[in-house]
């Protein structure tokens, strides 16, 4: 079934968790005609007093997915099937948000779609805003919901930034923080454009990304920049930033997930998950 079709029932789904934080940044990276057709980069920016756990297989109910755990809501903001292959990964977007005594969590979204492939019965109107990556080695899909309407894409071969302002930062005139997102795409664009793109399959984390790896690391800029990819604000009285980065590759056998927990650090760490 194409995964969009569901998203379209009218059913009700009952009590969910998941994570309320969001991924600020995602980068997919598309080429058919290569040994690793996509490459997905995610950037979780979020307050950083939040607890979380690294990647692992977090849920006995769906024990074949990998991806870090939000404590306070138990979803993820990105999960990884390697058996299928299938990464599915949600940020926040702009527009009306659910009525508070029917929300439930975007976090159970990648869960979701990693695991089946599908949303399965769903009432989107219960979601806050998003935008949802899914991607399979043959298929990438995006669906942006705005509390009002769904608009679902299929991603072509190419180099695709999705932003809170959505794809491109398309929506940049409806939200706060369009100037910053809109520096970040231009600044990082072609540096990655511009950088062999990497066929991660074997090796360690510095030898499987090349050039792309300090790139996604910050590529020098100060956490303050405007044109950050990872960042520190303060708001109100409390600290935000980037508090982890995924670089997912699919080949069409598998998944390569790499992950970096302290992003800010002058020498930023990177461990294998798969």
């Amino acid at each position: 079934m194409n995964p969009v079709t569901s998203f379209f029932r009218s059913g009700q789904s009952g009590p969910l968790h998941g994570s309320g934080g969001e991924m600020c940044t995602t980068v997919v990276s598309i080429d058919p005609h290569s040994a690793v057709p996509v490459l997905l980069i995610g950037v979780r920016d979020e307050f950083l007093d939040r607890p979380w756990l690294p990647p692992g297989r977090r849920w006995p109910h769906r024990p074949e997915l990998v991806g870090g755990q939000d404590l306070q809501a138990l979803g993820t903001w990105l999960a990884v099937n390697p058996q299928v292959p299938r990464v599915a990964c949600v940020l926040n977007a702009h527009g009306e948000p659910a009525a508070q005594s029917r929300r439930l969590t975007r976090g159970e979204l990648p869960l979701r779609l990693a695991a089946d492939g599908e949303a399965g019965d769903l009432d989107i109107t219960r979601y806050d805003p998003f935008h949802l990556v899914w991607a399979t080695p043959q298929s990438v899909r995006l669906w942006s919901w705005n509390g009002a309407t769904l608009d679902e894409r299929a991603l072509h071969a190419g180099l695709h930034i999705i932003v809170n302002s959505g794809l491109e930062g398309a929506d940049e005139s409806e939200g706060p923080g369009a100037a910053q997102m809109r520096a970040r795409i231009e600044y990082f664009r072609p540096l990655l454009e511009k950088a062999p793109r990497p066929e991660p399959r074997e090796g360690a984390v510095e030898s499987a990304w090349g050039e792309w790896l300090p790139l996604v690391s910050g590529a020098g800029l100060d956490v303050a920049d405007a044109r950050a990819l990872v960042l520190r604000r303060s708001i109100e009285a409390k600290q935000w930033g980037t508090s982890s980065l995924s670089l997912v590759a699919l080949t069409r056998t598998g998944a390569r997930y790499d992950f970096c927990g302290d992003p800010a650090e002058a020498r930023p760490v990177w461990s294998r998950v798969l």
